[in-house]
């Protein structure tokens, strides 16, 4: 195996806790969506894989692995007559909003980062959210932000999951081989990502909606969550960067 020395990070069921996050947020954007109306955005909710009764996530949903202006499509093909016409920015203002509001992070997950930082990793971050709603989201925690020296979102201009582009522009940044830099994620669009970056290495987690059958056909390794990462890049032979 190549020595890796770049770890890419998935937001949100990474570094993130997905439900605590993730839930009020959802139920905020679709009620918005629909106008206001509760019967209807719970139609929206249960169409987009979220469980309105349960508030259970399925794996795949697409408001787990859609982009601003994928999940606005599929909001407006499910609303039709119903659907407001500016859907991209109602769903960007509450993924904006409710991450400076809601976001949560996975306990520990801050301290492991720095751990890897300080080991020589390079690190960044790619979400299919918004930029806007990445810095909202991560930007509650004091220093966070700082330990990646790459951050994108989904209208940074490399596109989205699980096209290769924010990969690919993360190797260039660092000036890494692709081959040199794995990618952590809790969805099979990110690991996608990485396979079509080709990175080195990818590693899905466990901590959010997917369980471990959806992300082993995709993953190098699939963890309980980055509190793992340490350890098992050092058994696998990926090597502390020099």
């Amino acid at each position: 195996m190549n020595q890796i020395k770049g770890l890419l990070f998935d937001k949100d069921g990474t570094i993130l806790d997905f439900y605590k996050t993730w839930i009020p947020i959802n139920r905020s954007t679709v009620l918005e969506a629909a106008g206001g109306d509760v019967e209807l955005a719970a139609k929206l909710l249960r169409a987009s894989g979220h469980d309105p009764d349960t508030d259970i996530v399925a794996p795949g949903a697409v408001l787990i692995g859609a982009d601003v202006a994928e999940l606005a499509v599929f909001f407006a093909d499910f609303l039709k007559e119903r659907a407001p016409a500016n859907l991209v920015e109602i769903i960007a203002k509450n993924f904006r909003e409710g991450g400076a509001k809601h976001a949560t992070l996975i306990d520990g997950a801050t301290e492991e980062i720095a751990r890897l930082g300080s080991s020589g990793y390079r690190l960044g971050l790619a979400t299919n959210d918004t930029f806007d709603g990445l810095e909202a989201s991560l930007g509650r925690f004091e220093n966070l932000l700082d330990m990646f020296e790459f951050r994108v979102g989904c209208d940074s201009g490399h596109g989205a999951k699980p096209e290769p582009g924010m990969g690919l522009a993360f190797a260039e940044m660092t000036g890494l081989h692709p081959s040199a830099c794995a990618i952590i994620g809790d969805s099979t669009h990110d690991l996608e990502m990485g396979r079509r970056a080709g990175f080195g290495l990818c590693i899905g987690v466990l901590t959010g909606p997917s369980r471990r059958v959806d992300l082993e056909p995709h993953a190098d390794i699939v963890i309980d969550s980055i509190l793992d990462l340490t350890k098992v890049l050092g058994e696998r032979g990926a090597g502390t960067p020099a």
